[in-house]
């Protein structure tokens, strides 16, 4: 296998054989056995490839991405998404060049969430800084803001000042404001609306628009979705004085609109009172889930997953459009061929009939993010034509990027994969174990350490699975990338305390986490941990669980099913573009709990300080207070300095002192 380390060697490295950005390549579309990786270092390709044969390709076809959350480099240690930003670049432009020759419409959209996840992103100040650059290299035709471009002043400044600028108006925030110190006023972040004309004369009126968000800086504003549609702008827009063939709804938004959280449903019904035969496509994100919904006969949402795992495809035919002048069915590819009627049990949508949406047809598509799907998608595209200089440019600049940001400093081995959501609560395989061994272990004021201490977390502050091997310095924003500082209240009686996160865990929803995730939608089976390279642990859930598979479509001489995702959508269960073996998905309580420095011979102590994260610091006394305490917020301080270790930081401390079996020789899946 061939690797590009660093940027200084790309261009000897260059094989003269690569594609260029303006050409294509062969029309054969055999996958090899192993195609030349041009992925980060020491990424292991996927074995598993599409199963589901080309994709349908429509007058409209749009790539979707959403929550990538910093992994620009892809899934280091992960086989399913092993493709960088550069990759995903090359088959972009490879794919444009496509719909070119089709005569058809391709956009690129994208619904928010850049980082906050990964140390591509999140080992800089302020987060994206560095990153977003390298997220600009892709020519999107409509992005929109997450929730997570908005948690810290300096994240929402620098979107403002310097991403919402590169994109200018293909950056959309229907419904979010910022303070502008330069004109002492709220702006909009972006522009609100943009109408547009594709290439092929597709008419479109588009929208930005993040969910009823209320943990945003005060120097940001989220206007919600109710007022939204009040506004005359919107109304305006809405009722556009020029032709409008489709409406496209961008938003860090649930996809399903009948979902707990999601605001589309107020949006679609805003627009379609106004437009009755107009359609309205919507694209979501944040649930970080595969999901399509059907709304009505002219209308569906598509949600592409999360962490540079999955690339949405959408297309449709059967637009009413006077000024189109594009392929109404492309020749020589499959076409879209399915009407905007659900098929699932998951299906929440009114079965209408309207004379206007009659020619509508759709098709969606789950790509798995590894270069495998990218090459057998980009058709004609195989090892040695895949990759285009802009392409192999960004991998190179990711490459620099972690060397820059010393992303592969190493804390120690990890002797086993812990999931997050794969093995039940408190189960073998199971982060939370860890994660209280790690607390007790490391969150010591030395000034109390006699005192014994009852340590509590929101389990929404653990984002991802802890893969066996090497633990660095780019493993600690991945699996627990938030600083969260670690406040107290001193000498609490433990019939008190022991009570408190029991409390916690009873309240009616949760008010505070940052991130709504898949268990707050009652969705299953869709958020999953891919099969580690090598592992070989033999847990439920952890092992690598492979078997052989032939599909003589792909012309390949081996393929296995892996673990990963296993979608069902209002379309029916055959939009996975690679079928995988599913893998258990168990909820997780809210809140997680560890004791430290308790009586080794079992007995409960008197009074413990009671240590929590400040950001559900306001919850803690309350509950106290409604056992009986008489606390106030006076009482809290902080158990360690906050600018010192924060969540952040005991995972790592943890593995220096506990993981250093192997180092520095484990390789992913060392036994």
């Amino acid at each position: 296998m061939q690797f590009f380390a660093i940027a200084t060697l790309l261009a000897a490295a260059v094989d003269p054989a690569l594609a260029c950005d303006d050409c294509y390549g062969p029309q054969d579309v055999a996958l090899p056995e192993r195609i030349t990786r041009r992925m980060q270092p020491g990424v292991p390709n996927a074995t598993d490839g599409p199963g589901r044969g080309p994709l349908a390709w429509g007058q409209l076809n749009i790539l979707h991405t959403t929550d990538t959350h910093g992994w620009l480099e892809g899934h280091i240690k992960e086989q399913n998404y092993g493709a960088d930003w550069g990759d995903f670049l090359s088959f972009t432009k490879h794919m444009q060049h496509m719909a070119g020759g089709l005569g058809v419409d391709l956009l690129l959209v994208d619904t928010g969430d850049l980082h906050d996840g990964n140390g591509d992103s999140d080992a800089e100040y302020p987060d994206g800084s560095l990153s977003n650059p390298i997220f600009e290299n892709v020519d999107y035709d409509i992005l929109t803001i997450g929730n997570h471009e908005l948690y810290l002043a300096s994240v929402a400044e620098l979107t403002f000042t310097q991403f919402s600028q590169y994109y200018g108006k293909k950056y959309l925030t229907s419904n979010v404001q910022i303070f502008n110190n330069a004109t002492g006023g709220l702006e909009y972040i972006g522009k609100q609306f943009r109408y547009f004309t594709t290439r092929h004369g597709l008419r479109i009126m588009s929208f930005g628009v993040l969910y009823d968000f209320t943990g945003n800086t005060n120097i940001t504003q989220v206007i919600k979705a109710a007022a939204l549609v009040q506004e005359a702008w919107f109304l305006d827009a809405i009722s556009y004085s020029e032709p409008v063939d489709l409406f496209l709804v961008l938003g860090h938004n649930p996809a399903r609109p009948s979902v707990y959280g999601s605001t589309f449903g107020t949006i679609y019904q805003a627009i379609r009172a106004k437009n009755p035969n107009t359609p309205i496509q919507f694209f979501g994100g944040h649930t970080h889930i595969r999901d399509f919904a059907v709304i009505d006969e002219g209308s569906t949402s598509l949600e592409s997953g999360r962490y540079c795992e999955t690339l949405g495809w959408f297309s449709m035919s059967g637009i009413n459009s006077s000024s189109y002048t594009g392929n109404a069915e492309p020749r020589g590819v499959p076409n879209p061929t399915q009407k905007a009627i659900a098929v699932s049990a998951t299906a929440t949508a009114t079965p209408t009939t309207n004379p206007a949406f009659s020619d509508l047809v759709y098709s969606r598509r789950y790509i798995d993010w590894n270069r495998l799907s990218f090459a057998y998608h980009a058709v004609g595209s195989q090892s040695n034509t895949f990759d285009l200089h802009s392409g192999l440019r960004v991998t190179s600049d990711i490459t620099a990027l972690r060397k820059e940001l010393n992303l592969t400093a190493l804390y120690g081995c990890a002797p086993q994969t812990y999931c997050e959501s794969c093995a039940p609560f408190g189960a073998p395989g199971n982060i939370f174990p860890l994660v209280n061994t790690a607390l007790a272990a490391t969150v010591i004021n030395a000034t109390r350490a006699t005192i014994p201490r009852l340590i509590i977390i929101n389990t929404g502050s653990i984002r991802f699975d802890l893969i066996e091997g090497p633990f660095t310095y780019d493993d600690s924003f991945i699996v627990s990338p938030f600083t969260d500082g670690f406040q107290f209240i001193p000498n609490v009686p433990y019939s008190l305390a022991s009570q408190v996160i029991t409390k916690l865990n009873a309240a009616a929803g949760d008010r505070r986490r940052r991130d709504l995730q898949t268990r707050d939608f009652g969705f299953s089976n869709h958020d999953c941990l891919d099969d580690v390279y090598g592992t070989s642990d033999g847990k439920p859930g952890l092992a690598r669980r492979s078997a052989p598979l032939t599909r003589g479509k792909h012309r390949r001489q081996t393929n296995i099913i892996t673990p990963g995702y296993t979608t069902t959508d209002d379309f029916g269960s055959n939009g996975d573009d690679t079928i995988h073996s599913a893998i258990p998905y168990y909820s997780q309580p809210e809140y997680d709990q560890a004791e430290g420095g308790f009586p080794t011979d079992g007995s409960t102590p008197a009074a413990v300080d009671l240590v929590f994260l400040d950001y559900f610091a306001s919850d803690v006394v309350p509950i106290l207070n409604g056992l009986g305490g008489t606390y106030t917020a006076a009482d809290v301080s902080y158990y360690l300095d906050p600018t010192q270790f924060t969540t952040q930081t005991y995972l790592p401390k943890y593995a220096q002192m506990a993981w250093q079996a192997n180092v520095p020789n484990c390789p992913v899946g060392a036994a």
